[in-house]
């Protein structure tokens, strides 16, 4: 039997949901000590930003 795909539908956009996991991460990272666990949080969310960001220019209309 085959096994049908999983669909959920989004209610906030891809870019709603990069900036609050990003806000998210760096709210984590306050609460570490100076190390290799922060620094790869924060660089997650620096991700994120980029990411949120690529997304929005892409869907903007050209001209």
């Amino acid at each position: 039997m085959k096994k049908g795909r999983r669909r959920v539908r989004q209610i906030t956009s891809l870019e709603e949901r990069l900036t609050e996991e990003a806000k998210s991460l760096r709210q984590e990272a306050k609460t570490l000590p100076p190390g290799i666990e922060k620094e790869m949080l924060l660089k997650k969310a620096r991700q994120n930003d980029a990411a949120a960001q690529m997304t929005e220019w892409l869907r903007s209309p050209l001209g």
